[in-house]
């Protein structure tokens, strides 16, 4: 009896493992958040808001933290229309540019971290530097950016 109930456990783990629909191989899903958060940027560079809403759910969440200059820790919520708003509404004659110059991406299921170092560059000047930490849900084959927040600093990240 013990092994008739454990096989049907088995079964039953097994059928509803299955039953999550196709699951792309680790990397392929680690390229696909890539090209996700790329895109992202895409729009940002051309302050187009309607490539920026095609990576994102109907509900995310932004956020920064970094430190004032006394040293103190700020942190604030930004809401996403405001966020476009500003994007969009940047003077054609202020040049803008934030660099990727890395990716650390990790993938569970329909789940995924993409931590992007980046620098922002405003008319040719270094501005400042920091990490953007995505959290990225699939939606039925489609990465949407849920979450994010990034880190903001003048020191440490020019090499």
């Amino acid at each position: 009896m013990r092994k008739l109930f454990s096989c049907v456990v088995l079964f039953v783990l097994g059928v509803f493992g299955y039953a999550q629909g196709p699951n792309p191989s680790n990397e392929e899903a680690k390229e696909e958040v890539k090209q996700v958060v790329e895109t992202f940027f895409d729009g940002f560079h051309k302050q187009d808001s309607t490539i920026i809403k095609s990576t994102v759910a109907e509900e995310i969440v932004l956020q920064t933290t970094g430190r004032s200059p006394e040293g103190k820790t700020l942190f604030k919520t930004e809401e996403f229309p405001k966020f476009l708003k500003s994007i969009v509404g940047i003077p054609e004659t202020t040049k803008f540019e934030e660099k990727l110059t890395s990716f650390s991406i990790q993938v569970d299921r329909t789940m995924a971290n993409a931590w992007v170092g980046y620098e922002f560059w405003l008319n040719g000047e270094f501005s400042h530097c920091g990490i953007n930490s995505f959290q990225l849900i699939n939606f039925d084959g489609e990465w949407k950016i849920i979450y994010l927040i990034d880190t903001r600093g003048k020191e440490g990240c020019l090499q």
